[in-house]
């Protein structure tokens, strides 16, 4: 069945094209009743206004563009939904594509989300480069969430990733553990504030800093634990891993308990974000979390505030971290040495 158009609508209402144009685009310049009429007929048809079209018409648009840095990963999904949620709230509708991960990749991303002419665009972790960021933002509003950014046209939301490694130190730390290891995010997105969180943390109690190459993925939390306890033949391997995300930590207890190793029993874990998945029952991730759905909230806020506004001074939202404690960590199998 072919879908319904404007001149069915119209043909329905009795009303001309042009009024049911006028009426789908919210002008006050009709009249209720045939403002009734067109919306009656348009529910009885099943009619909805073409969103690309009708902004193309318009020279305006009620489209946001979301670009997610991995689909794999829960974290991009949670703050999609607070950033839809309260974008639907104000009358806007979301593209979502990704990246992958790769810069090539989301460059080409952006570039899409771009010929859609949207009203603004969210970049959710982006590894594209300041350059191209800055290029989207010459053309329509840009808010980037869990990335930082020195550009006065761009708006950002992060937590403080410093603070929240040296939350999960200092945790393990006061259950007892000193040889504690990170799994590092490699070049994603805020690994370099979480990398010297956990650097600086350990240094403060007087402990030595091992930093082990890894990427914010579970096949790279995995392989980095298998390649470490390699590596170390019969040494035996810290008694605490700061995982680079939730998603990191997962394939991390996979490959230890794979060695034979428990968690926590063993080797305590803790990971960083506060996904669903860290919440679920069978894995009971302790981890730092981040308010995912309040960071979307505020980068809807921040896009519409540049559309309908007209702000122009750059934005930048630092929210506080906190510890979630659950089930993969607990004191080290015998107290430590100082």
């Amino acid at each position: 069945m072919a879908r319904p158009t404007m001149e069915d609508v119209a043909r329905v209402a009795n009303v001309s094209r042009a009024l049911v144009s006028l009426v789908m685009r919210g002008s006050p310049k009709v009249s209720q009743q045939r403002r009734a009429a067109v919306l009656e007929a348009a529910e009885q048809l099943g009619y909805s206004p073409h969103v690309m079209a009708r902004a193309l018409a318009s020279r305006t648009s009620t489209v946001l563009g979301v670009m997610l840095s991995d689909l794999h990963n829960p974290f991009f999904a949670e703050v999609a939904e607070g950033l839809d949620s309260a974008a639907r709230a104000e009358g806007f509708e979301l593209i979502i594509n990704s990246g992958g991960r790769s810069p090539a990749r989301e460059r080409r991303a952006l570039n899409s989300l771009l010929s859609f002419r949207p009203a603004g665009l969210a970049l959710l972790g982006p590894v594209v480069s300041s350059a191209a960021i800055g290029s989207a933002a010459e053309e329509t509003p840009v808010v980037l969430v869990s990335r930082s950014s020195r550009l006065s046209t761009v708006d950002t939301v992060n937590d403080d990733g410093e603070a929240g490694s040296k939350m999960a130190v200092d945790h393990l730390v006061s259950l007892g553990h000193r040889r504690i290891a990170h799994l590092d995010g490699g070049g994603g997105s805020q690994s370099a504030l979480r990398r010297r969180g956990y650097q600086i943390a350990m240094r403060e109690h007087g402990l030595e800093p091992e930093v082990i190459r890894s990427e914010y993925t579970d096949a790279a939390g995995a392989r980095a634990i298998k390649e470490m306890l390699a590596a170390r033949g019969s040494v035996a391997p810290p008694t605490a891993i700061v995982a680079a995300n939730d998603y990191n930590a997962v394939g991390a207890i996979s490959a230890l308990e794979e060695a034979g190793l428990r968690v926590p029993h063993d080797v305590s874990v803790i990971g960083y974000d506060n996904t669903s998945l860290a919440s679920m029952r069978h894995v009971s991730l302790t981890t730092i979390d981040q308010p995912r759905s309040e960071m979307g909230r505020l980068a809807a806020e921040a896009l519409l505030q540049r559309v309908r506004e007209g702000r122009t001074d750059p934005v930048r939202r630092l929210l506080h971290p906190k510890l979630v404690t659950r089930s993969t960590t607990c004191p080290p199998p015998h107290q430590e040495e100082v």
